[in-house]
């Protein structure tokens, strides 16, 4: 008879990605009680993310659509609109990095802190277009990429997003719909066109989540916008599904070629 620490067909059971996220976030933050950190945006010492590099996400939410050219839906209608926190770019990019890439899961707290902020300021604008309660999407990351980190990253932050609409009011559940199927690689250090090659057809809703969905308003969550293959490619298997994505947001953006995003009115109404 198979034990508790076998499977019926005699190998070891698989720890959940969950269950390892929080181990990594525990030996992190144990680590830093032995060894000495630093900032990873800027370097300074003894800080997980230090007082001026965590001020570049304090700011309200900003709208960042106009310069993620995959986002046009090429028959007339309006983009997405995508919210952002802050510009992709110098400490906050190192802080990115350093969160998804090369093991600092402490750093993920700081940005559902930040998320918890500016999804606050948000709430007005969803709420104009929710008649139900809010799904709040992840964007889902390859197979390689969870084993790799540990966890679902942006799967907590969807979750710090929903706790913060309902917190204000605005009553929202994160569930994890959006599956990325077949050999698609990892989106890091590809450009626009292989961007949207990489992803077509590879994001689907997961089959037993379609009927759940169907007429339900969407947020879409991601950690960057960069082309916005990603998020297109989301609200896409979405709008298949048979739901309604009112808009996105993420924690940075990719400034378009030659300017810094722009800010625009966080009231601006959502699709």
């Amino acid at each position: 008879m198979p034990t508790a620490t076998t499977r019926s067909d005699g190998r070891a059971p698989r720890t959940p990605v969950r269950m390892l996220g929080g181990l990594v976030g525990a030996v992190a933050d144990l680590g830093g009680l032995v060894l000495p950190v630093s900032c990873p945006g800027c370097g300074a010492y003894d800080e997980v993310v230090c007082a001026e590099c965590l001020a570049l996400l304090c700011g309200p939410p900003w709208r960042c659509e106009a310069g993620a050219g995959r986002l046009d839906r090429m028959d007339g209608r309006p983009l997405l609109p995508v919210w952002t926190l802050a510009s992709y770019t110098g400490p906050l990019r190192e802080l990115v990095v350093a969160w998804k890439d090369r093991g600092r899961a402490d750093v993920g707290g700081r940005f559902e802190q930040a998320l918890d902020r500016g999804v606050r300021e948000l709430v007005p604008a969803l709420r104009a277009g929710t008649t139900d309660a809010l799904l709040v999407v992840p964007a889902p990351s390859s197979a390689a990429a969870r084993r790799r980190r540990g966890d679902d990253v942006v799967g907590r932050l969807a979750r710090a997003t929903a706790r913060a609409c309902s917190t204000e009011g605005l009553a929202a559940v994160a569930v994890p719909v959006l599956v990325r199927r077949g050999r698609g690689r990892d989106q890091v250090g590809l450009g626009a066109r292989a961007r949207s090659r990489n992803l077509a057809g590879h994001v689907v809703v997961r089959r037993a989540s379609t009927s759940s969905i169907r007429g339900r308003s969407v947020l879409l969550l991601d950690d960057v916008l960069t082309t916005g293959a990603t998020l297109a490619a989301c609200e896409q298997a979405l709008g298949l599904a048979g739901a309604v994505v009112i808009g996105a947001l993420t924690i940075a953006a990719t400034p378009s070629p030659g300017r810094t995003a722009g800010r625009v009115e966080v009231g601006a109404d959502p699709v």
